[in-house]
């Protein structure tokens, strides 16, 4: 297969294999924990769940958990925002531990069915904090990681008999009350929670494990990770209409885990392009570079992005960004991705990595030019690969906008 394929599908399947080679070498990267033996595991999970894509409508779902994992070490299994000084193979490690106990179900066994795996699961979704949990397998879970381009690396799996919550889930109020709300459509409850500040991560898993809408159903994991961004994102796309512009060209950098972001502002009505260069021998490249762009204007994005996962992860904190600031802008956003990214981690390095480059002092520039000689400086995909691709940079410098008639 050719680095084009092999990155825009990222391991779905799409060149027809039953399994994607590349994601199956990662499999013996890591030994598993010498903890996970025998047909049970008990430990706190922080919480965690996984629903499966293949199959569906019918698909494996179930909790994670680390077998003697106390809740401080729960807690970090489940914080991409904790990891930033960890290595790519310390995270591998780290998430080796978390166990899949799976059952087999239908998405829409959500909808009032009686099914007591889904209803724990549920249950165990409902926490704020890890909770002590213990399940039985049929056999001993199989000894193999699980990696994907949109959520994280994880442990063993086997088909569960039987698990049990241990203690009594800490629901916060906000999500106590949504969950019981039926009226509320699922996008609704979506915002209402993200507004409520409740963490990404516990709204994906009650959007996935079938929590959340009228119509409720199990959603596989990789696609309310999108979901939840895509949502979360449309609301603050319509909300920073209403500020002003940013007042200068404003330059943010910033590298996590061997993805550089190069985030530049412009002072113009809200638009947004990313660019994702890969250069040769990361993870899905092989030895072949590839660059690709996807974009929105006024009207938001109307297809799903031809950069998937990523483009939703990295779009989201710049307009957390823009919201606190109370600001509206062009954003244009380079990721370069190196050979250091040499393993799948899941969008969330995309979402934090841009999260912690807008954290750095920012530079502003009298010129657009300025500034992209500037960043060109810092990535190594020559400059005549990516610009011919920006059109927000091109538009940008050819196109009047009534401001330019006014001084404001």
């Amino acid at each position: 297969m050719n680095a084009k394929t092999c990155i825009k599908c990222k391991g779905k399947g799409l060149c027809g294999r039953p399994r994607c080679p590349i994601l199956e070498k990662f499999k013996s990267v890591q030994s598993i924990s010498s903890e996970i033996s025998g047909n049970s595991v008990f430990g706190a999970s922080p919480p965690a769940l996984f629903v499966g894509s293949f199959g569906y409508p019918r698909v494996s779902a179930g909790p994670l958990i680390p077998p003697s994992a106390q809740e401080g070490d729960a807690l970090l299994l489940e914080d991409p925002a904790r990891w930033a000084n960890m290595q790519i193979e310390d995270i591998i490690s780290m998430r080796s531990r978390l166990v899949r106990a799976n059952t087999t179900l239908h998405v829409k066994d959500a909808r009032g069915k009686e099914n007591p795996l889904l209803a724990k699961a549920q249950e165990l979704a409902l926490s704020k904090n890890p909770v002590d949990t213990e399940a039985w397998f049929f056999k001993a879970p199989k000894q193999e990681l699980k990696f994907d381009a949109v959520h994280t690396p994880m442990g063993p799996s086997g088909l569960v008999k039987n698990f049990e919550l241990a203690e009594n889930p800490n629901v916060p109020k906000k999500v106590d009350y949504l969950v019981y709300d039926t009226d509320a459509l699922a996008k609704d409850a979506v915002l209402e929670l993200y507004k409520g500040d409740v963490s990404g991560e516990q709204i994906t898993r009650l959007f996935s494990i079938g929590l959340l809408g009228k119509e409720r159903k199990v959603v596989p994991t990789r696609w309310s990770i999108t979901a939840v961004d895509d949502m979360a994102g449309k609301e603050l796309a319509d909300k920073i209409l209403d500020y002003p512009w940013v007042s200068e060209i404003t330059l943010f950098s910033g590298t996590h885990f061997g993805n550089h972001f190069e985030i530049l502002l412009l002072p113009r009505v809200y638009s947004f392009e990313l660019i994702e260069a890969w250069l040769p021998k990361t993870v899905w490249s092989g030895e072949s570079s590839w660059v690709g762009e996807d974009s929105e204007g006024l009207d938001g994005k109307k297809k799903y992005s031809s950069l998937a996962g990523g483009y939703y992860a990295a779009r989201l904190p710049v307009l957390e960004y823009l919201a606190g600031v109370r600001r509206q802008a062009s954003v244009f956003i380079l990721r370069e991705i190196t050979p250091d990214y040499w393993a799948p981690l899941g969008v969330w390095v995309v979402r934090e990595g841009v999260k912690n480059a807008l954290k750095n002092p920012p530079q502003t520039f009298d010129s657009l030019e300025a500034a992209v000689s500037d960043l060109t400086g810092r990535v190594r995909t020559p400059r005549d690969e990516w610009m011919q691709k920006a059109r927000m940079l091109s538009d940008f410098c050819f196109q009047t906008t009534l401001n330019s008639f006014f001084k404001i």
